[in-house]
């Protein structure tokens, strides 16, 4: 279903974030979990995208399978780093023949070394030449940063790029994981006063772990840990258990005061892992996906 649709659906968007599985024994974890996610009734869900060609080929394995297999509506990220047009209309026409509707589309990374000539010097190129495939008109999805990105320092240089995505035809906007709602809801006014007013969804990761929470930090450059949250989660740093609880309960705290404040809508990024999801989901009153997704 084209986002616009989903949009005009449901009243408030909840989707989750799968990354493709390395091997043959977590694609079977995963396959296996699937049935979990589904029972939940996400508005759509997002796969992560490999560049390289073994990683690609597995995102859009992935992606076919959710399409095919399953009542998920999958969202495949592409980056265009590294890529001639022609190869993104090659991937753009695959996903096309598989019944995708929507692209999250995102520049990448640049690599470290090594050539990475592209046609794409910058998201907005990627989304100007998705608006302008002839064969299907993809929803379009970009990346938001609430708590800046490492590479723009400059807070308003920044909303600048990301005004460049919404100008070249982005659907929606979803946003980088973060700890503090206020930088959230301050980043959507900020955004309202630059003029891009388009959908805004929250990105939310549950702690699990101290081990992850380091990753996340990594991955996810500038994020910030609130103070209150790391005084909880280093006073049981000893007991797995207790931390996985309080990562649960902060992000479910997020989610309340989110829909409180009337956001458009909240994406999970799950790492493959359904059980932190279904907490929440519980915890703010049912595992029957379509009653948060319709309810005012």
């Amino acid at each position: 279903m084209h986002v616009l649709e989903i949009l005009k659906r449901d009243t408030t968007i909840f989707s989750f974030e799968f990354f493709p599985p390395k091997n043959e024994a977590k694609w079977d974890t995963l396959v296996e979990q699937l049935h979990s996610f589904e029972a939940l009734e996400p508005s759509f869900v997002s796969i992560t995208y490999g560049a390289s060609g073994s990683a690609r080929d597995k995102t859009h394995a992935l992606v076919t399978h959710l399409a095919t297999e399953t009542t998920l509506d999958p969202v495949p990220h592409l980056t265009c780093v590294g890529h001639t047009k022609e190869e993104i209309n090659q991937i753009l026409q695959g996903y096309a023949k598989a019944g995708v509707d929507n692209i999250l589309a995102l520049r990448g990374d640049i690599p470290k070394e090594g050539d990475h000539f592209s046609d794409f010097a910058h998201a907005s190129d990627l989304v100007t030449h998705i608006r302008s495939f002839e064969e299907k008109k993809f929803g379009i999805c970009v990346a938001g940063f609430p708590e800046g990105h490492p590479e723009t320092p400059n807070r308003l240089v920044q909303l600048d790029h990301l005004k460049m995505k919404v100008d070249a035809g982005a659907d929606w906007i979803c946003s980088q994981l973060f700890f503090d709602n206020n930088a959230f809801l301050d980043w959507c006014e900020r955004c309202e006063l630059n003029d891009v007013s388009i959908p805004k969804i929250a990105g939310i990761m549950p702690i699990t772990s101290l081990a992850g929470m380091k990753r996340m930090a990594e991955l996810a450059g500038g994020t910030n840990f609130p103070a209150k949250l790391l005084k909880r989660l280093y006073k049981f740093q000893d007991d797995p258990e207790s931390v996985k609880r309080i990562g649960i309960q902060w992000a479910t705290e997020q989610c309340s005061d989110l829909l409180d404040h009337k956001v458009r809508g909240i994406h999970f990024y799950t790492m493959n892992q359904s059980s932190a999801t279904e907490e929440i989901f519980r915890s703010l009153g049912t595992l029957a996906g379509t009653r948060l997704r319709t309810s005012t």
